[in-house]
């Protein structure tokens, strides 16, 4: 089920264009080649690189349900930033511990100048006992250029916010039983 994450024959990876389905860049090996988003996962999880998705409009549409967020989280994805989400999609994203950012209104990765080649950092979810209503996150390309941002984080409820802040609804659920 892993493998079939983001598999769909209508994706387009913008990292790897002539491509349907399942494929990316491979930032891990000389040259970046094209590989499939499994072999690729495996790759950035050997290096010990946590993934961030970006993404469009209504991210999780036509998703199957639950194995689209926990084949998303078993592929390294600890973010996914989006123009926009679909509303079931984006809580079981949280259900699976995966953080939901969305650009600000009118913005998208285009707009910001984002390719998917730049590594990230998102700023502003330690050290407090409440989820931030919006983070800062800096994209920062090969040539060391950085571009700061606000992203909106879509946890809309304290109910998300709790199983977000214990790495998923399992984790959450886990601890209940052990502390009651």
């Amino acid at each position: 089920m892993v493998r079939g994450t983001f598999a769909n024959i209508r994706l387009r990876n913008q990292l790897a264009p002539g491509t349907e389905g399942g494929f990316t860049r491979d930032f891990t090996r000389a040259d970046a080649p094209v590989a499939t988003i499994f072999d690729a996962a495996i790759n950035y999880a050997k290096a010990g690189t946590p993934l961030i998705v970006l993404a469009g409009k209504e991210y999780g549409s036509g998703s199957s349900r639950d194995w689209a967020a926990k084949g998303t989280v078993l592929l390294g994805v600890r973010a996914v930033l989006a123009e926009s989400y679909e509303r079931i999609h984006r809580s079981n994203l949280i259900g699976m511990g995966v953080l939901p950012l969305q650009f600000a209104d009118g913005s998208n990765a285009a707009a910001l100048g984002l390719s998917g080649e730049e590594t990230f950092e998102i700023a502003g979810l330690a050290g407090s006992a409440d989820v931030p209503s919006s983070v800062t996150v800096k994209a920062t390309d090969a040539r060391r250029q950085t571009k700061e941002f606000e992203a909106r984080v879509r946890i809309d409820t304290p109910v998300e916010a709790a199983y977000y802040r214990h790495g998923g609804i399992l984790q959450y659920m886990l601890r209940q039983l052990l502390a009651g």
